[in-house]
This record gives structure tokens, C-alpha cells and sequence, in this order.
């Protein structure tokens, strides 16, 4: 058994960002989410509540074996995060909501924003 899940991921967590965003209420705010979603490896996800815009962008010091090329210097946020809650060993994710496409916002959008009106 290893003794680090490392030793065997290809480092999914070092291969994005994911910032949080404001939940979408009104028509502009979807169009917003529409707009980020037309643009190369852009997400959006919601995960307990909170929705999130994730930026496919690998770290610029990912070596090739996956390992970290500034590890003792690497940023904070990397020194805190714990391999209990690793894309590596989750598996599968399970997001409540997850767009990568316009069309995918656009119909959510429209059921949303069509409950509200009644």
C-alpha cells in the first residue's frame, strides 16, 4: 500500500483553478455564466451550495512525473490541501450542477428563471 495517494495521481488537483462565484439569480447573471462557458477548458460547478467558475490551466511547475517542481516553496493553499478530499481518491466527483457548454446553462437558466415568474 502506498504511502502517499500521490505516488499514483496524475496531480487532477494541481491541473485547474476554481474560484467561487456569486449564485446566478437574474437572466444577466446566467448570460454571464453563458459567456464563460463559450471560452477553452472554462466550467462552472455547484458543490454544497456554493457555484464555482474552474479555468482548466495546469500549474506552470507540474514536472512530468506529476510531482510538485517547487514543492518546499509551493503556495499555501497546496501546503493545506489533504488527500481525504483528492479528485484522486473521490473518484467519480459528484457535483450538484456542472455546465460546460452555453446550451447546458441556457436550458437551466430557463427553468430556473421560469419557476420564479409563476
Amino acid at each position: 500500500m502506498p504511502s502517499c495517494l500521490c505516488e499514483h495521481c496524475t496531480a487532477v488537483c494541481c491541473r485547474y483553478i476554481a474560484l467561487p462565484i456569486d449564485k446566478p439569480e437574474a437572466a444577466e447573471d446566467f448570460e454571464n455564466i453563458r459567456w464563460y462557458l463559450v471560452h477553452e477548458n472554462v466550467t462552472v460547478f455547484v458543490d454544497k451550495g456554493q457555484w464555482y467558475i474552474s479555468f482548466g490551466a495546469p500549474c506552470r511547475y507540474l514536472k512530468e512525473d506529476f510531482r510538485c517542481g517547487i514543492y518546499e516553496t509551493r503556495p499555501k493553499i497546496c501546503r493545506s490541501y489533504r488527500t481525504d478530499a483528492c479528485d484522486y481518491h473521490g473518484g467519480e466527483y459528484r457535483y450538484e450542477l456542472f455546465f460546460s457548454e452555453p446550451a447546458q446553462v441556457e436550458q437551466y437558466a430557463a427553468e430556473v428563471l421560469g419557476k420564479k415568474k409563476k
